[in-house]
């Protein structure tokens, strides 16, 4: 390997060693991104069907998303309130009929 093959293959192992933690860190992002709309949607649905399930779901999504630096920060957030609505309701509910479901017709 010559002098000069040799200089153009450490910039270009520096080059992309640069670039790794940047391209991470954006795809961390991107992924809190994503955590943050998930929680929010989830915690919303929740509110209709399987609260259960999906209010514990949205306040793990939303904690996650928070804490890995989500840009969305609003949606994360809501997605936490939505989550603990979700389990009120859960807990509204089975204290007025006894039941973990509830139903429009009563």
């Amino acid at each position: 390997m010559s002098g000069a093959e040799a200089a153009g293959a450490g910039r270009g192992g520096a080059g992309e060693e640069g670039r790794a933690p940047r391209s991470a860190l954006a795809a961390r992002v991107r992924d809190a991104d994503g955590m943050a709309v998930a929680s929010f949607v989830m915690g919303l649905a929740g509110l209709l069907v399987f609260n259960l399930v999906l209010g514990p779901c949205a306040l793990v999504l939303a904690g996650l998303a928070l804490a890995r630096g989500t840009t969305r920060r609003g949606r994360a957030v809501f997605g936490l309130a939505l989550g603990a609505a979700d389990l009120a309701v859960l807990v509204a509910v089975a204290a007025a009929d006894q039941t973990f479901s509830w139903s429009i017709t009563g």
